[in-house]
């Protein structure tokens, strides 16, 4: 790949990293490699190419641009999803260790976590992210060298932001291990590696390929041993991505930064009429002045992202608005150019502490007055039923 200059911003970092080496006539972008096995006699090193469950000029070119985003050491590692890397980050927790985790996060994280924890023998404890004094507590109670701290900043789906630079210092204090799922923000607007995070995950399905078109996740650490340990185990559990998803997600990361900025305006835009709807209970987004998380969020990060919640009165009327709207698509995930509704208690395995009546938004890029039209439409239609 070519080498890139970096001191250039991420914007043009997301278009720039990962390209072929320049040469008269050679391709502007990287193609895609269709081979499951390459030449060679020697000693298998599995630095280089010898098999594609090891590794694959098809993963290069964006592992490499994802190393360059989040300020990584060492390439990143892409996955077969979100989830397959979320599980190499839970290998990392040791047995008969602690695993310290939001309480509200990405469903798949907890649900995963309380597996491998019955399996492997480790405690599962469960926090609120955003009390920062409740988290360092909760780190005082474990064995430094057997406990991981699980970060996910804002929350899915309460978008509860946390004291980041905080939590990581006391972690590293303590000896502590930290994993950061950097989902939600995406490198654009924080680059938790920066900040002493040992491995920052993500559910490359979501903003980094941007289209929901493929299903893809990624692991990165600046740490060998950990490196090491993250590659050995999409190796020998088979979590491997195939080609052409990957050059599919890459080919979406070149619009990250466009997509970013009109779906956040989108987002601040549509936040800020629901937090003053006669019909809503409840506003959550850290870009609103009001918002608990707010002030954490301007300090921390460079926006304030595309998704936003807020509450119904009741689950019934919650689910008759994401029935009535017609330009959003009530539909789970995120991070696509269209917006998606969800309510998200519809899902049997979220928590009790999030709202019945809560619906997440993810805001994509169509034009904002049409989905304020729409969406404020089915908010009125719905209490009124």
């Amino acid at each position: 790949m070519t080498t890139r200059d970096s001191s250039h911003a991420p914007e043009t970092v997301v278009v720039e990293a990962g390209r072929p080496q320049r040469s008269n006539g050679s391709s502007v972008n990287p193609p895609i490699e269709l081979s499951s096995t390459f030449v060679g006699s020697g000693e298998i090193d599995h630095s280089d190419y010898v098999y594609g469950r090891f590794s694959t000029p098809a993963w290069t070119p964006f592992e490499e641009a994802l190393a360059e985003l989040e300020h990584a050491e060492l390439p990143g590692l892409v996955f077969g999803s979100g989830l397959a890397a979320i599980a190499a980050a839970l290998s990392l927790v040791p047995r008969e260790g602690t695993l310290i985790m939001p309480r509200h996060c990405y469903q798949g994280s907890l649900e995963s976590a309380a597996e491998v924890a019955e399996r492997n023998g480790f405690t599962l404890t469960t926090v609120d992210i955003a009390d920062t004094e409740a988290v360092v507590s909760a780190l005082d109670d474990v064995a430094a060298a057997s406990a991981v701290l699980w970060i996910e900043s804002p929350t899915n789906p309460m978008l509860e932001v946390a004291d980041t630079p905080a939590l990581i210092s006391a972690a590293r204090e303590r000896g502590i291990l930290t994993v950061v799922d950097n989902t939600f923000a995406t490198p654009l607007l924080q680059t938790p590696l920066d900040l002493g995070a040992d491995v920052v995950v993500h559910s490359v399905t979501k903003y980094l390929a941007g289209h929901s078109d493929v299903v893809l996740g990624a692991a990165l650490t600046s740490r060998e041993d950990l490196h090491k340990r993250l590659h050995s185990e999409r190796s020998l559990r088979g979590a491997i991505a195939g080609p052409f998803e990957v050059w599919l997600a890459l080919r979406g990361l070149r619009t990250l930064s466009v997509r970013m900025e009109r779906a956040q305006a989108n987002a601040a835009l549509i936040a800020e009429r629901l937090s003053t709807h006669s019909n809503v209970v409840e506003t959550r987004y850290p870009g609103l002045p009001t918002d608990p998380g707010h002030k954490r969020a301007a300090a921390q990060l460079s926006g304030f992202g595309a998704v936003v919640a807020f509450c119904t009165e009741t689950a019934e009327q919650a689910t008759a608005v994401a029935e009535a709207v017609r330009v959003w698509t009530p539909a789970t995930s995120l991070g696509g150019v269209e917006s998606l509704i969800e309510r998200r208690r519809r899902n049997t395995s979220e928590p009790e502490s999030v709202p019945d009546g809560l619906l997440r938004l993810s805001v994509g890029i169509e034009h904002a007055e049409d989905l304020w039209a729409d969406l404020d439409a089915a908010i009125k239609a719905a209490h009124s039923a």
